[in-house]
């Protein structure tokens, strides 16, 4: 059984041979690197569970290596191995977060503690590793062979067995309900009820009335007392999608709903106990709406313990080819459709497509090619068609040219009831000029005759 894969970085071929063996017959898998540079490298294609770096190496030292990898996976375990080791590098390596400092010759069984320590203590074997699908507590519906996802991933594990509030920071379309989703499922609270509501979907008024519940006659159309949002999530979570468009007079609520961890109704002189943990997300750059005085600090710190950021289908290419041939099943299952592949062409198109609208764009995508196909399998002209489609495309100038000129001709040649002389006369153009525009976009003047007329 594979207990995890490790990052082994030294360039003393002798000791990367003897410590990947050593790797490999407790049970781990291995990827190597002779420099800092290379490991970086092996970084952007694999995810491993765990760096084991030498200290001093050229192009890039460990320490170098230690920051980067602290800048792009903030949870990722590093232990470092030195046969220089002082006080001063294993202090600074302590303080960029390193997870062991061990000094050469090292104790095999020392490193294998500290190995075994660090998949156990960040929870990095939990649920499958290197873009294997998971099955735990949720995370398997999300799907991912990209780095940059599964960074966030490993933070989301981590926070998830926490009761802090959460932000998620992330474009249209990433996927943040579904990862607030999946930290709620693998918290202490996932017996009870994860309640979701875009703050963004709601006037002032009727968004205070689904968060906080009214009284009956607390204003027109009261017919009845109403519990809020907050009272079905007690126990559970409460998700906040789009927080940042939550109007100010109503985050001031919000905010002592959070210090207080009681709400008043609508309308009510009472107040109401709650336990509710808060997972907040945006589009928004929240720090910026601060600024610009659009989102109150306290609230910002109160909701942003911490943060995390999910990356745009455009940074994770890697998954698309994964996530098509997810929502391929998903509506050919949907739809009742025989549809069983994409056509290597057509997965070209996919992945080199610019997604402005992100993973929701994509199954929007797949599920028009499912639905307008006749073939087993999608072919390429009903990606294009689908991605043109969709909004915010921008086509080639030379195809956006082209679409006019023929929506011209069929629309003056309808005029004309396919009377070439007059259609050319309106078009200033030639008749031998005209009937060649005709011929390029395969109109045939006779289509736009009227049964019975000559031109």
């Amino acid at each position: 059984m594979d207990k995890g894969k490790i990052l082994l970085v030294d360039d003393d071929a002798d000791l990367l041979r003897l410590l990947s063996l050593r790797m490999k017959s407790a049970g781990y898998s291995v990827s190597t690197a002779s420099n800092g540079s290379e490991a970086l490298s092996v970084l952007a294609m694999e995810h491993p569970g765990l760096v084991i770096t030498d200290l001093k190496m050229e192009e890039m030292d460990g320490m170098a290596l230690l920051d980067a990898i602290r800048r792009e996976f903030p949870t990722l375990p590093v232990i470092i191995l030195t046969a220089h080791g002082s006080i001063p590098d294993a202090l600074i390596a302590a303080n960029q977060g390193v997870f062991a400092f061990l000094t050469k010759p090292f104790d095999g069984k020392d490193l294998m503690a500290q190995v075994e320590r660090a998949f156990s203590l960040t929870a990095a074997s939990a649920g499958g590793r290197g873009g294997k699908k998971t099955h735990d507590l949720g995370w398997g519906r999300i799907l991912t062979r990209s780095p940059k996802m599964q960074s966030v991933l490993d933070q989301a594990r981590l926070v998830a067995a926490s009761d802090a509030s959460v932000f998620i920071h992330g474009a249209s379309g990433t996927g943040k309900e579904l990862l607030a989703q999946a930290i709620h499922r693998a918290s202490s609270r996932r017996d009870r009820s994860f309640v979701a509501v875009n703050c963004g979907a709601f006037p002032e008024q009727l968004l205070e009335s689904e968060l906080f519940g009214h009284k009956k006659g607390a204003f027109t159309g009261a017919a009845s007392n109403h519990a809020g949002l907050f009272q079905a999530a007690d126990g559970g979570t409460l998700f906040l999608d789009e927080i940042g468009d939550m109007p100010l007079a109503l985050q001031v609520k919000l905010l002592r709903a959070l210090q207080e961890r009681v709400i008043r109704p609508v309308g009510a002189t009472e107040t109401i106990a709650i336990d509710v943990r808060i997972i907040s997300a945006s589009h928004r750059d929240l720090e910026k709406e601060m600024s610009e005085r659009r989102f109150r600090d306290d609230l910002y710190y109160r909701l942003c313990v911490v943060t995390l950021e999910l990356p745009s289908l455009a940074e994770r290419p890697e998954d698309i080819p994964l996530l098509a041939e997810h929502f391929l099943r998903e509506a050919a299952a949907k739809n009742r459709k025989d549809v069983r592949g994409i056509a290597p062409e057509a997965m070209e198109l996919l992945v080199s497509a610019p997604w402005p609208g992100n993973v929701r764009q994509l199954a929007n995508v797949l599920e028009q090619a499912v639905v307008l196909s006749t073939t087993p399998r999608i072919g390429a002209p009903l990606i294009r068609h689908a991605l043109r489609d969709r909004e915010g495309e921008v086509m080639p100038l030379a195809d956006a040219k082209g679409r006019f000129e023929m929506n011209y001709l069929i629309q003056i040649m309808r005029m004309t009831r396919g009377n070439v002389s007059q259609a050319a006369q309106l078009a200033q153009r030639n008749r031998t000029e005209f009937y060649r525009l005709l011929r390029r976009y395969h109109l045939d003047p006779a289509a736009f005759k009227e049964t019975g007329e000559e031109e």
